[in-house]
């Protein structure tokens, strides 16, 4: 029974086990869609909800919204409030200018993330709004998956 088995995992193809790696990550707001690019083609597309208020660019700490440009996954948290955190570089300089202008806070801890943690099973339910405080979150087995295929340094776009 061992030595079969061990055929059979030799026989498997190694590329069966390996991930690939995404070079780019989309969020296109308007579509409720986040993009695993690789070379300019999508690896894989996911539902994803925003911020309770999720129209235009994150100005301040608190309004709920979901910031918009080019920045970078630049740390990933297994051990989040949930499941699963990915970080996203915003404010960036010009983020910061923004609001230092406004005379406002630009806010921060944005994240790509999984479920509450504790309450995954409720995202049927969760995925069909918008409930972040401007975070961008998946199911906890979508999560997963972009947790995978995604290194530390990579860029993200995020577009209306």
């Amino acid at each position: 029974m061992r030595f079969s088995l061990l055929i059979c995992i030799l026989l498997i193809p190694s590329y069966a086990f390996c991930i690939e790696k995404a070079d780019l990550v989309v969020v296109v707001k308007s579509e409720h869609r986040l993009y695993l690019k690789k070379s300019g083609k999508t690896l894989k597309e996911f539902h994803v909800v925003f911020g309770a208020n999720p129209k235009g660019h994150k100005i301040m700490k608190g309004d709920e919204r979901t910031p918009q440009g080019r920045y970078v996954l630049d740390y990933k948290n297994k051990h989040s409030a949930f499941y699963k955190s990915i970080h996203i570089s915003y404010p960036n300089q010009q983020d910061r200018q923004r609001a230092k202008k406004l005379g406002v806070d630009p806010g921060g801890l944005i994240m790509i993330h999984g479920q509450k943690n504790g309450l995954g099973r409720f995202s049927v339910i969760t995925q069909r709004f918008n409930w972040t405080d401007g975070c961008i979150a998946l199911t906890n087995t979508d999560m997963d998956e972009v947790w995978n295929a995604v290194d530390v340094g990579i860029p993200i776009e995020i577009k209306p």
